[in-house]
């Protein structure tokens, strides 16, 4: 029997891929009578720089600051994701439907994203990748390349368009 997907994750960090790879998404919704969900996660600062701040600002003040700003940050990234998904699909109202909306979540990359695909029992992952350097991806590795190696459902990365 063949795969049926019913929930479909896109993951975006707002790049010109992620457009893209929604876009596959899209199709591949069409194709299965799917929902989308896009998930867009924040990550944690650099501890070196939090540091720095926190020793600037000192811990209280930084810890007050976030919890201010975090969640209008969040809703502000959500609308934002929101608009541009809706506006990509206005003219299809058919797929507009299959819009579930954007989550948005704070903190390391590779494992939100899993989570999020546990919580919503994503069928599968569609991502788009940064095109990076050898040296970056030598030393840095790539989001897509571990979500690709620690999922346990299955992950369509989409190559930067050259």
């Amino acid at each position: 029997m063949l795969p049926q997907y019913k929930n479909i994750l896109v993951t975006t960090d707002l790049s010109p891929n992620s457009e893209n790879a929604f876009r596959h998404a899209v199709m591949l919704a069409r194709h299965n009578d799917a929902k989308i969900h896009l998930l867009h996660v924040v990550p944690d600062i650099d501890s070196s720089v939090r540091g720095y701040v926190s020793a600037v600002m000192g811990q209280e003040k930084l810890a007050e600051f976030e919890s201010k700003h975090e969640t209008d940050a969040k809703l502000e990234i959500q609308r934002e994701i929101d608009r541009f998904a809706k506006d990509e699909l206005s003219s299809l109202p058919q797929d507009l439907e299959r819009f579930s909306g954007t989550i948005v979540k704070h903190g390391h990359i590779v494992p939100e994203i899993l989570k999020a695909a546990d919580e919503l029992n994503a069928d599968v992952i569609v991502m788009g990748t940064h095109g990076m350097g050898a040296i970056e991806h030598t030393f840095l590795g790539s989001t897509a390349e571990k979500v690709l190696r620690k999922s346990k459902r299955p992950v369509f990365v989409l190559p930067f368009p050259h």
